[in-house]
């Protein structure tokens, strides 16, 4: 099938941003190391119709097209509400009120239409729908993705990251995954950060991967919604409050919850996709 024009033109300011220093963390390299992860336990079959969706510019490379849902967000206005969650009453519904508009909803929409792959008279876009559940599945993973509708996860939360001004959401979605990493857009830092992660899924969570990827259906987005808040209230939101000074000590203890989230999302994303393309 034809792949959208405009997929290849985000490809090149990606390709920019690699040599940019930048750091967008879950908005850009949590989510290339979501997909990278993900990519690399994919079956064949699975591994196939991916290479067959992407552009041929992405060079097989999933995860380097994966933060492309949040850079559409202006042209794609009606995908706004579609990455995150309202807690506590997890309504899926946008603020129009539509029912099905939210996270959970998006990842079961985007599942339905690639579950349509290889009807030949397509009346979907597969690739946008490969990107799109791959970066939600991403996303359904970070706790304040699924956080306080009062506090819009985290955003109004007014912190400081060291001696940096930011909010509780942005700490999740960038700093920790920064300095876990080692600040820089730079591809070594990248992938040192994606092994270490796959190292701990082959060592330490070994007996735990094959539940993480079991589910009764093609994706579970209500598990990992519940795994979402529940971290979020034990991890992201304690013992912070606006004006809070986040250091070294946070840092160390939520970055293990991090790394893990982007495992789980990773290992179940290919979990999905194998189910989805077998």
């Amino acid at each position: 099938m034809e792949n959208s024009k405009l997929l290849h033109a985000v490809l090149i300011s990606f390709s920019l941003a690699f040599v940019i220093p930048c750091g967008y963390g879950w908005g850009f390299e949590g989510h290339i190391a979501v997909c990278r992860i993900a990519q690399a336990r994919l079956s064949k079959a699975a591994a196939a119709v991916v290479t067959k969706l992407l552009p041929a510019s992405a060079k097989n490379d999933l995860g380097v097209l994966c933060p492309w849902p949040d850079q559409v967000k202006l042209r794609y206005r009606w995908s706004s509400s579609l990455h995150f969650i309202n807690t506590p009453h997890r309504d899926c519904k946008d603020s129009n009120g539509v029912k099905g508009n939210c996270l959970a909803g998006a990842i079961n929409n985007y599942t339905t239409e690639l579950l349509t792959y290889p009807n030949k008279r397509q009346q979907y876009n597969l690739t946008e729908a490969l990107l799109f559940l791959s970066h939600f599945m991403g996303d359904i993973h970070q706790p304040l993705h699924v956080g306080y509708t009062s506090d819009k996860g985290g955003n109004t939360i007014k912190v400081k990251w060291f001696n940096r001004a930011t909010n509780l959401h942005h700490v999740w979605d960038t700093d920790i995954i920064n300095k876990g990493k080692g600040v820089g857009g730079n591809n070594s830092n990248i992938d040192a950060f994606i092994i270490k992660i796959q190292q701990k899924i082959n060592s330490q969570w070994a007996k735990q991967v094959n539940g993480w990827g079991s589910c009764n259906t093609a994706s579970c987005p209500n598990v990992y919604a519940l795994e979402s808040i529940k971290a979020a209230c034990q991890w992201a939101y304690k013992g912070v409050q606006s004006g809070s000074i986040l250091k070294d000590d946070y840092f160390q203890t939520r970055l293990p919850v991090v790394e893990l989230r982007l495992a789980q999302a990773g290992v179940r994303l290919a979990a999905a996709l194998n189910r989805i393309f077998k």
